[in-house]
């Protein structure tokens, strides 16, 4: 990388040349370093664990080191291995990403050990703003305003229960290391504190390491906003606007947008100044983000709540109104170079939206989801920030994030309709996402009207259903059934519709419909009725009446065994599905019972709050799986007996035990079941299928 001469200072004396700069983290983030590297000049190294040796990220990189198992604890956070790596590379610098040891003193400690340089904060303002209980007090000396609350070392549940009558419920729990939302609980009844309490302590520990919690005052009708920091070794502090981040489900971003549509230009100029104060508290260097919390009642009004002392997920939307690469502000103020713009030079300019694109299934509780990319195909006209490609595995072990979607626009009105229209041209099959669920937020009256709050998607994610399957995706399966028979069975098995007295469509039956296919048509009769179609399938293009758009349509030759179904994935502008195809098949053998708990996804026990054989209520919760950095409580379906066990064994299920999606981890008997009825009627069923 080319670096000017600047200024000498008492922490720079002279820039220090980047030649190449390893990237300890994986997925998106380590995709998109790795084109601003590329752009500068500058080699890069990736890291990998075994479930990512065939990811994007090692792809594209110059170099690619292995880590270890699939397991972050084995790989991706094992300090001593990244540093290996580095070393053994001839990195000059390493980028932390986000998340994994980003925000870890200990690695920044162990790099300047190593005389390779962090991409990142001095190790002192790691490790302040990384405790939430001492930052609140270093901005606090500097007259950054923070919320009422409780925030000291060693605070235990009796004390944090003692205090919170006088801070006032609602209050929100939160731990003092780490963020994501992990940990983080509002309470609303006294009554529900202690176990909150419990529950935040088991969340932070596992996340974090670090239980140590303490308490503040739920600020009514909250939004999030936050600002980004760029301060360099000379002493200069400049803030870029800030970010709307209140679209969020149980503290998770979802969508985020710069500026914000809430604050005016003296109370942007006012949180701005507080930002960099919140930096000089600590000396920052780099790029960091300081997070408020407004309330939408009084904007006027904003209080500290955490400092991000690296790149934030959503850094792509201040880039975008800035005209700023704040991974190249990274790597210029570890070189030492002063920043080469005032606060007098940033402006914002039009707006700027971003949605994440996440595994997970909304209309099924937003599980996590996971599975071969079928195909995907993304828009033309938006920023995408991407760590997957087509054939890639995505699995559990790490953040089911697995792309940005970005829009620009002249003004806010401009800049959502352009996301809703690249979300409409994002085409991932092979797993459910989010993306009908992003645009459904987009489409909502309060998001249009800018009237956000942290609770909104809340209260709309229940709202939520998956569209009904369109005629075009029955079309687009059929003529892909179609064509993939033709390619499998060959000239003597093609079926062309010809045949003696004019031509006969090739009919394939679908859960829901059927679909007649003829050369140059399709008709596709439902519950509905029945509609014909002039569609073909051109490429990547379904053309129905001579009108032509993009598709992804892909058999999952897996299917569906417990339903003997086999799927297409199609994925359009009118959304993502999956059609079934239909065949005759027996249930014969499904063993399934409605008193059974599954588990939904693949993932590991964390928790299980009851003993074998304890009767157990309605709702009560038996065990609690985590997949994907997300707890999931799985509950007694109805008043009964709990036998905990294996699918597979008689041993009891427990903390530790990694369980496969659809796995049973146990049986709630309902009093005065007759067990031995059910087990002689499964006996006659499969005697019965068998003659």
């Amino acid at each position: 990388m080319a670096t000017t001469t600047p200024r000498r200072s008492r922490a720079q004396a002279v820039p220090r040349v980047i030649e190449k700069v390893l990237i300890a983290n994986r997925g998106e983030i380590a995709c998109r370093v790795i084109a601003t590297l590329r752009r500068l000049g500058i080699a890069s190294v990736a890291v990998y664990s075994d479930a990512d040796a065939h990811a994007q990220h090692v792809r594209l990189a110059d170099e690619a080191v292995r880590l270890g198992p699939a397991a972050a604890t084995e790989s991706y956070l094992r300090i001593d291995r990244v540093v290996e790596a580095a070393r053994r590379t001839g990195a000059d610098a390493v980028h932390p990403g986000y998340g994994f040891l980003s925000e870890n003193a200990a690695f920044a400690h162990a790099l300047a050990d190593a005389g390779i340089l962090f991409l990142g904060p001095p190790v002192g303002a790691i490790e302040t703003m990384g405790d939430k209980i001492t930052a609140r007090a270093a901005v606090s000396a500097r007259s950054v305003p923070v919320v009422p609350g409780i925030s000291r070392p060693g605070l235990t549940d009796a004390d944090l229960i003692a205090a919170a009558d006088e801070i006032g419920f609602p209050v929100l729990i939160k731990p003092s290391a780490g963020g994501g939302g992990k940990g983080m609980h509002r309470v609303v009844d006294p009554a529900d504190l202690r176990a909150a309490l419990a529950a935040a302590r088991r969340e932070a520990g596992a996340a974090f390491g670090d239980d140590t919690l303490f308490l503040e005052r739920f600020v009514d009708t909250p939004r999030h906003i936050e600002v980004q920091v760029l301060a360099d070794t000379h002493g200069t502090v400049v803030h870029l606007g800030e970010r709307e981040c209140s679209l969020q489900r149980r503290h998770q971003k979802v969508i985020e947008e710069a500026p914000s549509p809430l604050l005016d230009a003296d109370t942007r100029a006012r949180i701005g100044a507080a930002a960099c104060d919140a930096a000089r508290s600590v000396g920052y260097t780099g790029v960091g983000t300081v997070e408020f919390i407004v309330s939408a009642h009084r904007p006027d009004e904003f209080f500290f709540m955490e400092m991000n002392t690296r790149l934030q997920v959503e850094h792509p939307v201040t880039e975008l109104v800035t005209g700023i690469d704040l991974v190249e502000q990274q790597i210029r103020v570890a070189s030492g170079e002063p920043l080469a713009l005032t606060q007098g030079d940033v402006t914002l300019t039009g707006h700027a939206i971003e949605a994440r694109v996440y595994a997970e299934d909304p209309a099924a509780g937003f599980l996590p989801t996971g599975g071969t990319v079928l195909g995907l195909r993304w828009p033309d006209r938006a920023r995408v920030d991407s760590g997957i490609a087509a054939g890639d595995v995505v699995g559990s072990d790490y953040d089911p994030m697995l792309a940005k979607v970005i829009a620009y626009g002249v003004d806010r009105a401009d800049a959502i309709a352009r996301l809703d229209e690249a979300l409409a041209g994002t085409q991932i099959a092979g797993l459910r996402t989010n993306v009908d669920f992003c645009r459904f937020v987009l489409a909502d009256p309060a998001v249009v009207s800018g009237e956000l709050d942290t609770e909104l998607l809340d209260r709309l994610a229940p709202t939520y259903e998956r569209p009904p399957i369109p005629v075009d995706a029955y079309a687009a399966a059929g003529l892909r059934a179609v064509a993939d028979a033709r390619t499998e069975d060959g000239a003597w098995g093609t079926e062309t519709g010809w045949r003696i007295g004019g031509p006969q469509p090739t009919v394939v039956r679908f859960e829901g419909a059927d679909v007649a296919v003829l050369p140059r048509s399709v008709t596709v009769t439902t519950a509905d009725g029945a509609t014909s179609l002039g569609a073909v399938l051109d490429g990547g293009r379904l053309v129905v009446d001579g009108f032509g758009r993009p598709v992804t349509v892909v058999a999952d030759g897996a299917g569906d065994p417990a339903s003997g179904f086999e799927r297409y994935w199609y994925a359009g502008a009118d959304g993502a599905h999956i059609v079934h195809r239909a065949r005759l098949a027996t249930r014969a053998g499904d063993d399934r019972h409605d008193d059974d708990i599954t588990s939904p996804m693949p993932g590991a026990v964390v928790a299980v709050p009851v003993t074998d054989g304890q009767p157990v209520a309605k709702g009560e919760t038996i065990v609690i799986v985590e997949a994907m950095k997300m707890e999931h409580p799985l509950t007694a379906p109805h008043d009964g007996v709990v036998s905990l066990a294996r699918a597979a064994g008689d041993k009891a299920i427990a903390v530790g035990d990694k369980v496969a999606a659809d796995q049973v981890l146990a049986t709630v008997t309902a009093p005065g079941a007759d067990t031995t009825q059910t087990t002689q009627t499964t006996q006659n069923d499969t005697e019965e299928a068998s003659r």
